[in-house]
């Protein structure tokens, strides 16, 4: 059950982080990737609300199954781009920045596929979708999904 809305309790915290969103939206970035940061980081985050939400975002997009469902183990397979990987690399680190920082190569695989500004965007990108997802989590807001609950 839904602990806060935020949305009515404190509205004007929501739209801090809507700006953020606004801003990471309109910056250049490629919308499919925009995506598949939002999916891959609220996978870190165990975020079931911004899963759901963000896969059927990305399908709409053109986003296929089998590149959401190989994303937790995109290091492993050969369907994501040069650039795909540096923003994945790049978004993982800034979203688990306490196991070790923003090591060097990670930062240097980033400027092989980016200029700074977008650097900045992805991380911007990625402090969005960490927000979001601390918010979901902590209010417990429920994913919106298509499937019944499972038989028990």
């Amino acid at each position: 059950m839904q602990r806060i809305d935020v949305t009515k309790v404190n509205p004007a915290a929501y739209q801090a982080v809507a700006a953020l969103q606004s801003y990471v939206d309109k910056s250049g970035l490629d919308a499919k990737l925009r995506e598949l940061i939002k999916i891959r980081v609220s996978q870190i985050n165990g975020c079931a609300y911004c899963l759901a939400m963000h896969t059927r975002d990305a399908r709409k997009l053109g986003e296929t199954d089998e590149r959401m469902h190989l994303l937790n183990a995109w290091r492993e397979t050969p369907v994501y781009s040069a650039r795909e990987r540096a923003a994945l690399a790049w978004v993982e680190a800034v979203t688990l920045v306490t196991q070790g920082h923003i090591p060097d190569d990670v930062f240097e695989a980033a400027r092989q596929e980016f200029s700074e500004k977008e650097i900045v965007d992805l991380t911007a990108a990625a402090i969005a979708i960490n927000s979001w997802n601390r918010i979901a989590i902590a209010f417990r807001v429920p994913p919106q999904v298509e499937s019944k609950k499972a038989a028990a």
